[in-house]
């Protein structure tokens, strides 16, 4: 099946060298549960790409489907839909079963989501989000080649990407042109869950890095705190350290360059209708001959609200979690929340 893209006016080959004017909609307060942003394109209803905004309509889409993968497939630069802003902690995600996929945030006992500050990192140590039109099949299984992890599936989300620019901090909803420098394969909760490495090609180191060895030449560390990081996140609520197949290497940029393929050909399947789509929404508005394909005149978005975040616990964003690394691989783990003015200890104990 071809699958054409009205913005593109192509099939999903098609090397998109304009990048459209998205525009963000937000419902509700940040830091509920019911928060949500959806995401709009520019549509020139002239079909004119020099007439000015004034005569462009804003259409609904979905940034899990109708922003393409590649913005220059080419030379091999991507899209990237960013969630989480490097330092936050809050757990905004794309959503995989809402209509049009907006970023929500996810949630731990009902409540909403926020990841803890494992000493020595304060929330996310990157800009963190997804590679549109990518998905991780949960009926394709990998085996591990170091033996570790054996075989495990896909985690049933699009590709995540984290972003290393240095003094960068992208905002939620952000569409940023990228390159892969290469990726790392995490087992989160039994499930393949592939971290890509990229860098937004308008940083002016980004010339500079064209392999994920570069990124030990040009950012010291960040690769073993990388692994470091995803290792122990979860810890503090209750969970065991994550694994990494591959003996926790990260792979180069030819094998990230591999998965992505992989994981946009598992994409084509899904929003074909050849592939289980489960409790995955593929509702969209530019993919013509899709199953999913909505007509974005007859879909009634909510007004859109600034509204001000919902009021947090200051603990949640002060509190550092300190974790006896070491006793866990032992068989439990001993941590501490300690907040800024130390007057507050409070033992984690994680039995296994």
């Amino acid at each position: 099946m071809t699958i054409n893209i009205i913005m593109a006016a192509s099939s999903l080959e098609t090397h998109v060298l304009s990048q459209p004017s998205y525009s963000l909609r937000k419902i509700n307060r940040p830091f509920t549960t019911e928060y949500r942003i959806y995401f709009e394109q520019q549509e020139n209803t002239n079909k004119n790409d020099t007439d000015p905004p004034s005569l462009k309509n804003s259409i609904p889409i979905s940034p899990f489907h109708d922003i393409p993968l590649y913005y220059d497939k080419k030379k091999g630069i991507l899209n990237m839909v960013v969630e989480i802003p490097r330092w936050s902690q809050a757990k905004f995600e794309t959503s995989r079963s809402k209509s049009l996929n907006p970023i929500i945030q996810d949630q731990i006992d009902r409540e909403p989501r926020f990841v803890k500050n494992c000493f020595p990192y304060k929330g996310y140590i990157w800009n963190y989000g997804a590679l549109p039109q990518t998905w991780e099949d949960p009926s394709h299984f990998i085996h591990d080649p170091a033996g570790l992890t054996g075989r495990t599936k896909g985690d049933n989300d699009p590709l995540d990407a984290i972003e290393i620019s240095p003094k960068s901090i992208i905002p939620t909803g952000s569409v940023k042109t990228v390159k892969p420098l290469g990726i790392l394969c995490l087992i989160d909760s039994g499930e393949t869950d592939w971290k890509v490495v990229v860098i937004d090609v308008h940083n002016p180191l980004a010339e500079n890095l064209d392999d994920i060895d570069d990124v030990d030449v040009y950012f010291p560390g960040l690769l073993d705190a990388t692994r470091d990081w995803f290792r122990w996140y979860k810890v503090p609520d209750g969970n065991e350290p994550n694994e990494f197949a591959f003996g926790g290497r990260f792979l180069d940029r030819n094998y990230a360059n591999k998965i992505i393929k992989e994981c946009s050909d598992a994409w084509e399947r899904l929003i074909s209708g050849r592939a289980e789509k489960g409790d995955v929404s593929i509702e969209n508005t530019t993919l013509q001959d899709t199953p999913g394909k909505l007509d974005p005149d007859e879909i009634d978005l909510p007004p859109g609200e600034d509204l001000s975040p919902a009021p947090i616990e200051p603990e949640v964003f002060d509190e550092w979690v300190f974790l006896d690394k070491d006793s866990s691989q032992l068989g439990y783990s001993r941590g501490c929340l300690l907040d800024q003015t130390a007057s507050l200890c409070i033992n984690v104990d994680v039995e296994k």
